[in-house]
């Protein structure tokens, strides 16, 4: 058996049993990444000299790997969504014609937290269980396959990397911040 088709089985398996876990999952598939950018914004609200490079620099590699990389990887690979060719437990309505590889919420969260641990690890650590509980959540509710979340967190947390120590190499950012932990 695809050892994608099984895991996706797994975990797509237990939606539909219980409503309580029906609903937090799709709040976290759709909303919970939400609460992740709003504590980009409360990091500004409470210092705004100085995490808003931080902020900035999060946001701006993750925007790109997730519109930028993740699209052209899309583009030349289409995989369709789970739902579209197999009996799925599908809690959210999603377009059928996206394509699901990789996934954009895996590479977006992933730079994100990369960007964040590397800067302050507790905190970091924190987004990265929040950046799991959102691209598990995608599986479960059958819009991701696991390779699909798989290859979008290893795209983030590898360009999150690799522009992290560019940006500290070439002295884009202060590199007080990274010591600030």
């Amino acid at each position: 058996m695809n050892p994608d088709l099984y895991i996706f089985n797994l975990i797509n398996g237990l939606a539909g049993k219980w409503a309580f876990l029906d609903l937090l999952s799709i709040f976290f598939a759709k909303y919970f990444g939400y609460v992740l950018l709003f504590c980009l914004v409360l990091f500004l609200v409470k210092d705004l000299k100085k995490y808003w490079r931080i902020v900035a620099e999060a946001l701006f590699i993750a925007v790109f790997v997730r519109f930028i990389l993740a699209e052209i990887i899309r583009m030349i690979w289409f995989r369709p969504r789970p739902f579209v060719n197999n009996p799925v437990n599908l809690l959210i309505p999603y377009n059928q014609s996206e394509a699901s590889f990789p996934s954009g919420h895996a590479s977006f969260y992933f730079t994100l937290s990369t960007i964040i641990y590397s800067y302050n690890r507790k905190i970091g650590i924190l987004f990265y269980i929040a950046s799991f509980l959102i691209i598990l959540s995608r599986v479960f509710v059958g819009i991701h396959w696991p390779s699909d979340i798989l290859a979008g967190a290893i795209l983030g947390i590898g360009i999150g990397w690799l522009l992290t120590k560019f940006f500290r190499k070439y002295g884009a950012v202060d590199k007080t911040y990274f010591y600030n932990r």
